[in-house]
């Protein structure tokens, strides 16, 4: 079973923080003080009573509700470990078929309900949150759909039930010689519906794809009847209504199947790690290997802090020694390059070699193997570091956005900045770090992470988060970034979102919600607040 108030199996051994890396952030923040969290059963006798009638398809059981109540955001964290949870849902299903879902459907919309799509759980803005109100709200988990229903080898298409997780999905193919290729960090319980109705990225999207590059059709429950996405290699026939589904937050329908793109399994794959005396040379070297389009899997580029981060924090001290002592001129503003090569053995030979050349002409030092895959086998790991830090006494969130290369290296700079200066103003020293990812031709993902001492008092440690997050989303708006370039919308980017969709673009967004859901029966207040 999954931890209800953090990453993970309940049984999962916690991620040890060596004594060196204690000593550096117990003298980064200024001391460290760790205060105790609300237990299982203290929060479970805060669960109200239901606002529901007894229905044969939902549970009113006190700790379903309380283990669907929040997902992972850093509000989600302070709501759950201080006990402090303003909403419940008032019931939980656990449908297997359409037709489940349509008597949920019919069934809410006879007594009042709201219903909330809920896949891993996973969520990081807030997307399957009870929002207060007097309505009764009954949160739709749909594990019960995680089937492989159709395997088409010719044309490499697979079909799914949505409430599928990665693993599961990589399980069935990989056996078959195949995979999705979809790696996001929540791989480990992120479900594909979740990666569809939040438009979902992972890692090595650059060789496979997006999830929208992946997504090829479906089924979907509406309130106002059942919507089927035929599957097509393309279509030219008028808007593709795929694209009012991808990212819709569960808003339109309850997403039940879906069918995707599949690739063969690489005969080869390895990752490299690439050393650049400055962030502005890796960037440089980034951009290029990217528009000369040599043919990697992915590219991701951290800070000099980041860098540091990854070799102390997972106590790596081998790694350490070699960043110390063999980096040939390499400085302590080291910044680190990893790249994939994925494919047959003429081409990943092609593109490491190419990938070498390039980051040597820009000044970087080239480790072949160790490094690299010693981030592969770890890269689902780093939530996991979350438990940890905050038992220590530590907040520590996420961000991301997307600009065109020639705006992202100042932009990355400005957030860092606004967030430690919205630190300053609330007196707090925050650790502020973080990488590249995610290229196109044109642009990148910038990603931002960013850690601060916990306070005694929960509503402090989230106003003071409030405030970095608003810093932070100002600068990116500022700077003609978008509000997600993967984690979604939900509640805690609603604010922002009429800034990148305009006037005219919120309007028809409205329209299109009650279009399908003129009850306003799904998942209110994400997405949009109305």
């Amino acid at each position: 079973m999954k931890k209800w108030n953090g990453w993970g199996l309940e049984d999962a051994l916690p991620t040890p923080l060596a004594p060196e890396v204690v000593q550096i952030l117990d003298t980064f923040f200024g001391g460290l003080q760790p205060y105790p969290d609300a237990t299982f059963n203290q929060v479970l006798a805060r669960v109200p009573s239901p606002k529901l009638d007894n229905y044969n398809l939902v549970t009113a059981d006190a700790e379903d509700r309380l283990r669907h109540a929040r997902g992972h955001s850093l509000p989600d964290w302070v709501a759950l470990r201080s006990g402090r949870i303003d909403a419940f849902p008032d019931g939980v299903a656990y449908p297997s078929s359409d037709e489940e879902v349509r008597s949920l459907l019919s069934f809410a919309s006879k007594v009042g309900a709201r219903l909330i799509p809920y896949g891993g759980g996973t969520s990081v803005l807030g997307q399957i949150n009870v929002i207060p109100g007097d309505q009764p709200v009954i949160t739709v988990d749909l594990r019960g759909f995680n089937q492989l229903l159709d395997l088409d080898e010719t044309s490499l298409l697979a079909s799914y039930g949505a409430g599928i997780t990665g693993p599961q999905i990589e399980a069935s193919l990989n056996v078959r010689g195949y995979t999705m290729g979809h790696f996001p960090q929540s791989f480990e319980y992120s479900t594909l519906g979740g990666w569809i109705a939040t438009r979902s990225v992972g890692t090595q999207s650059y060789r496979y794809g997006r999830i929208e590059d992946l997504f090829v059709g479906g089924h979907i429950e509406t309130p106002i009847g059942q919507l089927d996405l035929p599957v097509f290699p393309a279509s030219s026939a008028g808007p593709d209504l795929r694209e009012l589904i991808l990212g819709s937050e569960g808003r339109l329908g309850i997403i039940t199947r879906a069918t995707v793109r599949l690739s063969p399994l690489p005969q080869r794959e390895s990752f490299h790690a690439v050393f650049f005396p400055t962030i502005e040379r890796g960037f440089a070297a980034m951009r290029k290997i990217i528009q000369t389009r040599v043919p990697v899997s992915m590219v991701r580029l951290s800070d000099s802090l980041e860098t540091e981060n990854s070799l102390v924090f997972t106590g790596r001290k081998l790694l350490l020694s070699v960043a110390d002592k063999g980096l040939f001129g390499i400085g302590s503003g080291r910044c680190l390059m990893i790249f994939g090569v994925t494919g047959d053995a003429k081409s990943t030979r092609l593109a490491y070699r190419q990938t070498s050349a390039i980051s040597r002409a820009h000044g970087g030092f080239v480790v072949k193997h160790f490094i690299g895959n010693e981030w592969h086998k770890s890269r689902f790991k780093s939530p996991y570091l979350r438990n940890t830090l905050w038992d220590a006494g530590l907040a520590l969130d996420t961000l991301e956005t997307a600009l065109p290369f020639s705006r992202a290296v100042a932009a990355f700079a400005a957030i860092k900045d606004g967030i430690r200066s919205a630190g300053r103003d609330i007196g707090e020293a925050i650790l502020v770090f973080g990488h590249f990812s995610h290229v196109y031709i044109d642009g990148t993902n910038l990603y931002i992470t960013y850690m601060y001492r916990r306070s005694k008092d929960p509503d402090e440690t989230l106003e003071n988060w409030r405030k970095m997050k608003t810093a932070a989303s100002e600068v990116i708006l500022k700077q003609g970034g978008t509000i997600s370039h993967q984690h979604g919308v939900g509640t805690d980017h609603l604010p922002y979102l009429p800034a990148e969709k305009g006037v005219v673009g919120m309007q028809a967004l409205s329209s299109m919600l009650k279009t399908f859901d003129p009850l306003g029966l799904l998942n209110p207040g994400k997405l949009i607040e109305n």
